[in-house]
């Protein structure tokens, strides 16, 4: 591999062995599997940080925190004598390969959806020429992790749901349900029952999820969006506050969402 590469691989390696570390000396799979989590969503913020400012210098940093995380495993599957970098990286490029035939090979596919349908055809080919035993599965949802988070499940499950024919036909229908949801949750509140307030949130929210789906949006990507403009116009009530003298405790609502109009019509 390239030379900057190989010197990640080395360091790793001189961290585990004797002598090395001994925090990094005692790390597992397991242990590290939170890290490799936390790294994940970080480099999720980085890359929308990224294309709202065009400043990619935080995307390389975390981008380089998560090749860590590969890196570090495939230290620890060495030692054990179980894999390698070298193994891991010929392994997805190998993957890559086959499961591109339209690039690397003579088949002919003309669009990204034609293109996923070939992905699980041939996914689900490789998994039984590779006779490994499968995890019984008694639906096909089963295919989806449940750890996933509950916005990226609900879009995962709904994705499969729909490839058998169980979805709306479009978007429209999908305002008519989340209207329904909508209708439930006041009846729920009404009632004052915490349970099914809780049930009908997660209904409303899933029935989100289903029009986000079909008007192409990942919703965790949304989601995450509007986070950051909750943050920075709620930023710029506390400036502003705070310029005046003031602070959040001592400060009206009213006087709060009249700053809140501000940073709005200011495009924060």
């Amino acid at each position: 591999m390239s030379e900057k590469f190989d010197e990640l691989v080395v360091v790793m390696e001189k961290l585990r062995a004797p002598g090395g570390c001994p925090w990094d000396a005692e790390q597992t799979y397991a242990s590290l599997s939170q890290y490799l989590l936390e790294e994940a969503y970080e480099t999720f913020d980085a890359i929308h940080e990224a294309d709202i400012s065009g400043d990619v210098t935080n995307l390389k940093e975390e981008l380089g925190d998560l090749l860590l995380q590969v890196v570090f495993h495939s230290t620890i599957g060495k030692e054990r004598r179980e894999f390698d970098i070298e193994d891991v990286a010929g392994g997805v490029a190998r993957k890559l390969v086959l499961r591109h035939p339209h690039v690397f090979g003579d088949a002919k596919l003309e669009s990204a959806t034609d293109v996923l349908d070939n992905w699980d055809m041939l996914k689900a080919n490789e998994r039984k020429a590779s006779g490994k035993e499968e995890k019984k599965r008694e639906s096909i949802l089963d295919e989806v992790p449940v750890h996933f988070p509950g916005l990226l499940e609900a879009l995962k499950v709904t994705k499969k749901a729909s490839k058998v024919g169980f979805d709306w036909p479009d978007a429209a229908p999908i305002f008519d349900k989340i209207a329904e949801e909508t209708d439930e949750l006041r009846k729920a509140i009404e009632r004052g029952k915490a349970e099914n307030i809780s049930e009908e949130i997660g209904d409303l929210l899933f029935a989100v999820v289903n029009l986000a789906r079909h008007l192409d949006v990942e919703p965790e990507t949304a989601l995450k969006k509007t986070n950051r403009k909750f943050r920075a116009r709620f930023k710029f009530i506390e400036e502003e506050l705070k310029r005046n003298g003031k602070s959040l405790e001592n400060s009206s609502l009213e006087e709060m969402d009249s700053l809140w109009d501000k940073a709005k019509a200011r495009g924060a």
